[in-house]
């Protein structure tokens, strides 16, 4: 068992340092061409841009570079797993073509863009070829150990160079041969290594500082949009208070003053104010309770996140399945935010899915906090401007959270929420 899993292993690498050395050469002989036809092109627009004529063609030709950078940026991904940022500023819609020209100009990830070309055309040239070098240099050797150097010596009668061996006989063949398999040993370690090198200089030259700068775009964001929403909270608690519980208590009082005149010349009229009174006090007891209830649930603060989606299911018209696998709670303002993004979100497919049965799951994995509510309505739910999802995406947002909806049509809905979070 232990020799097939080796074996096993083997060809796992074996295959992918041969398809380290295609992608390497695709992206030295293929891409080449490309970025220095955008450095190219690039070069010249800008020149023109004083002539006028640049004014027309620079948009076009750092929309092509944007393409370029972009497919590049997908490589690194799909092909290591290396994110490379991007922080494009969107040029002004419906804009004169000087001003979209000026506002391309502007933006600090075009000439990061720019200056990675002769990066690219360079230092990444060199690290995406040396994979395939490394690897196909070899089978030279051990063909000149095989004996092709007597078809050499046959045609010219001059000795052949491998590196720095002069193949001129069966003996130094073989030393060809040796040093082939030198060089691919070093391949079978270095080839993978070299690939990722060349993407993350890649990252390093296109990245820059776009990943800060995009942060510091989101915290804006989100920023603004929790003081929107506090501000919405608060007026929402304001209204509440003064066209429920407010009402009732000022009605309270009321007929408790009524009673006091009442209660020597007129007992019964007094006893039915008095009963009135009461269920005034009651009801606005329970208004306050719902009140408070929607600001911080008390099951929420007493026994956590998942009791609380559990209460919150119970509640629930239609039948709820929950599913909680947390270890540990979450920080308050972490939790507090998933249950109310988890009750948006029941709430909407109770109110427009028209499904017959829900189920929510709760975990926690390599720092995230995962929440899955799944229904099985008509679908069709997506993340626009006004709907609740919006709502949920930007509270999410305030913990870099993140949201994602797969509605199709005729449903199911599967909508997955994740915050980074620690649990204690």
């Amino acid at each position: 068992m232990k020799t097939d899993t080796q074996r096993d292993d083997f060809r796992t690498r074996a295959r992918g340092v041969v398809l380290d050395a295609v992608r390497g050469l695709v992206l030295a002989v293929a891409m080449l061409p490309v970025a220095v036809l955008c450095f190219a092109l690039t070069a010249v627009s800008l020149v023109l841009v004083p002539l006028g004529i640049g004014l027309v063609t620079t948009p076009l030709v750092l929309d092509a570079l944007r393409q370029y950078t972009s497919t590049r940026r997908r490589l690194a991904y799909e092909w290591r797993g290396i994110r490379i940022p991007a922080a494009y500023r969107p040029p002004p819609e419906g804009a004169a073509p000087w001003t979209r020209t000026f506002a391309l100009l502007r933006d600090p990830q075009t000439w990061r863009d720019v200056r990675w070309l002769p990066v690219d055309m360079t230092a990444g040239f060199l690290t995406a070829l040396l994979p395939a070098l490394l690897l196909y240099f070899p089978v030279e050797g051990f063909l000149l150990g095989a004996g092709l150097w007597r078809a050499h010596l046959h045609h010219s009668g001059d000795t052949y160079w491998y590196a720095f061996v002069p193949v001129s006989g069966q003996g130094t063949a073989f030393l060809a041969a040796l040093l082939g398999g030198v060089v691919l040993a070093v391949a079978w370690r270095l080839a993978p290594r070299l690939l990722t090198t060349h993407f993350r200089l890649t990252r390093a030259v296109l990245g820059g500082d776009a990943e800060l700068a995009e942060r510091v775009r989101v915290l804006t964001e989100t920023r603004q949009d929790a003081v929107d929403t506090s501000a919405a909270e608060l007026r929402r608690i304001e209204r509440d208070l003064h066209d429920g519980a407010q009402a009732r208590l000022v009605a309270m009082g009321m007929d408790l003053g009524t009673i006091e005149m009442l209660v020597e010349h007129d007992p019964a009229q007094a006893k039915r104010l008095l009963a009135q009174a009461r269920r005034n006090s009651a009801e606005a007891l329970e208004e306050l309770r719902d009140l408070v209830r929607g600001i911080h649930p008390p099951v929420l603060a007493e026994r956590g996140l998942g009791d609380a989606v559990r209460a919150l299911a119970l509640r629930l018209p239609l039948p709820t399945e929950v599913t909680v696998e947390l270890s540990g709670r979450a920080d308050a303002p972490v939790e507090s935010a998933a249950y109310f993004a988890v009750s948006e979100v029941l709430t909407n497919a109770v109110k427009h899915s028209g499904a017959g049965r829900i189920r929510a799951g709760l975990h926690h994995r390599e720092g995230r906090l995962r929440i899955t509510v799944t229904d099985d309505g008509r679908g069709g739910a997506v993340i626009g401007a006004g709907s609740g999802l919006a709502g949920v995406e930007r509270r999410l947002g305030t913990f870099d959270g993140v949201l994602a909806v797969d509605s199709p049509a005729g449903g199911p809905t599967l909508v997955t929420m994740e915050i980074p979070c620690v649990l204690s």
